[in-house]
């Protein structure tokens, strides 16, 4: 499959003409219009800092229905005990620099760099890209972030600090979907700890149908609210 270069203009080919790889395209900005065109259309940027804007559909996607989140006995009891808060859209800059940060630290190579922080946080001052904080002892210990459009939320990142932290914020996000309604969550990459957690892969082209529809509905815009409540 060719790989596309983009122009100036703001467009996409359609995502099912990514390669086996599930690389779409090359170039482009980072622009707030220009994203939410790519997740609209189940396209999002993925590179390293050397490298130029990448664009990526992959085959299969994973995705996480939010009534279909895997609490383990363990993490239940945790959550129950009252170990961490939960609060959301309070500190999202830190969560995305803690995202980073932590692959930093663990000696991983990270697409976070200071353009892609700086588009998110101009999504998130737009009241598209949304945080999930969790607390511990009054510190942050964990948390996730990610874009909401239509009924889907693009989980982008998570990170944690203390044991349980981002499973708590994902519980916690769940929770909150699914009490609006939301379809589903994209996972976009797999990750055998996401899949632990009851996320599934499924086709690129029933994904992207499921995509349509749940682009028909009203975005949620602004600041959530997200408490921590077992779904």
């Amino acid at each position: 499959m060719p790989i596309f270069r983009l122009s100036d203009r703001i467009s996409f080919p359609p995502a099912h003409f990514a390669s086996n790889s599930g690389l779409l395209a090359i170039g482009g900005d980072l622009s707030e219009s220009r994203l939410l065109m790519a997740y609209r259309m189940g396209i999002f940027p993925w590179f390293s800092e050397d490298d130029p804007i990448l664009w990526w559909s992959p085959d299969p996607r994973l995705v996480l229905y939010p009534q279909d989140i895997r609490i383990s006995r363990r993490l239940r009891r945790t959550i129950r005990k009252g170990a961490f808060t939960v609060s959301s859209d309070t500190v999202f800059d830190r969560v995305i620099e803690e995202c980073a940060r932590i692959r930093i630290e663990n000696g991983e190579q990270t697409w976070l760099i200071d353009d892609m922080m700086e588009a998110y946080a101009g999504l998130h001052e737009m009241g598209y890209a949304h945080s999930v904080e969790t607390w511990h002892e009054g510190r942050l210990a964990g948390g996730l972030y990610g874009i909401s459009l239509g009924g889907i939320f693009f989980g982008e990142s998570m990170f944690t600090r203390v044991s349980d932290a981002s499973k708590t914020a994902l519980v916690a996000l769940c929770a909150h979907l699914q009490k609006r309604g939301f379809d589903m969550i994209d996972c976009q990459m797999t990750t055998p700890h996401l899949m632990r957690m009851g996320a599934a892969e499924i086709p690129r082209k029933v994904f992207l149908k499921k995509l349509s529809s749940s682009m028909q509905r009203p975005t949620d815009v602004g600041r959530w609210n997200v408490g921590l409540r077992l779904p």
